[in-house]
């Protein structure tokens, strides 16, 4: 399953190599998944490297995403 994430903190992102890098930097971001108990919840690289999985992360005002499938460390 995919978990949702959008930007924290009021950013957005115009394109998705600024999504990657910023996610690769290890900036925050916010779960966004209403089925998730942790819908609400910051998240980054690291955090999701625990546990690994699949992410969708929405830009450009939520209208567009790019999914990141993460290994667990």
């Amino acid at each position: 399953m995919t978990m949702t994430l959008i930007p924290s903190h009021g950013r957005d992102y115009t394109s998705k190599a600024k999504v990657l890098a910023d996610w690769n930097s290890g900036k925050d971001f916010t779960i966004a998944d209403m089925s998730s108990p942790d819908d609400g919840r910051y998240i980054n690289l690291e955090d999701a490297q625990r546990d690994g999985g699949s992410f969708s992360i929405r830009y450009k005002g939520l209208r567009q995403a790019v999914v990141v499938n993460v290994p667990k460390a």
